[in-house]
C-alpha cells in the first residue's frame, strides 16, 4: 500500500467517526491508538531490526 492510499484510508475513517458524532479530539485519539497498535504488531514480526539498526551494528564493530 502506498502512502497516498494509506492517508486516504485514514481520512475515510476520520469521516466515518466524525459523521457518527465523535469530536475531532476523540477520533484523532482513537485512530492514533489504532495506528500505535498496528505499528507495535508489525514490529513484533521478523525482521525485528530496521536497516538503520543493522547498519549501526555493522559499523560499530
Amino acid at each position: 500500500m502506498n502512502t497516498s492510499a494509506l492517508v486516504q484510508k485514514l481520512w475515510n475513517y476520520c469521516n466515518v467517526l466524525r459523521d457518527d458524532g465523535m469530536s475531532y479530539g476523540d477520533y484523532v485519539e482513537q485512530l492514533t491508538y489504532l495506528l500505535f497498535l498496528k505499528m507495535a504488531d508489525e514490529r513484533s514480526h521478523p525482521p525485528y531490526n530496521q536497516r538503520s539498526e543493522l547498519w549501526n551494528a555493522t559499523t560499530c564493530r
